[in-house]
């Protein structure tokens, strides 16, 4: 079982900077592929970023694009997200998700793929 806790968000002013942070005690979430979704209220939840295990694979929603980061460090068993330039419309509870697939070097951006997910952790940003 992998057990996933965000941190780091916070309220912010628009154009303003955060950076999320998910990690687990699991071992094997290094070698998972892994990704962020977010949720505003009454809305559905939707894809922000993927990576796969080894980091060489990047994916974006469209929306991020550009001026959201995601990275990981698997020595650490952490997966960032560097979040900038934020706006008021990227307020929502972000979470991290893992695949289990070992040592896939794709990413996934389908929330029906991911078999583990955090708590969550809310950003919050001002106009």
């Amino acid at each position: 079982q992998v057990k996933l806790v965000e941190s780091g968000g916070g309220l912010v002013e628009a154009g303003g900077s955060l950076r999320l942070s998910c990690t687990t005690s699991g071992r094997t979430f290094s070698s998972y592929p892994t990704g962020w979704f977010r949720q505003a209220p009454g809305e559905e939840r939707d894809f922000v970023a993927a990576i796969s295990w080894g980091g060489s694979s990047t994916y974006y929603a469209d929306s991020v694009k550009g001026r959201f980061t995601i990275s990981r460090d698997n020595a650490k068993n952490t997966v960032y997200l560097q979040m900038n330039s934020l706006k008021p419309e990227d307020t929502a509870v972000y979470y991290c998700a893992a695949v289990e697939a070992y040592y896939s070097n794709t990413y996934y951006f389908t929330e029906n793929d991911y078999n583990y997910w955090g708590q969550g952790t809310q950003v919050t940003v001002s106009s």
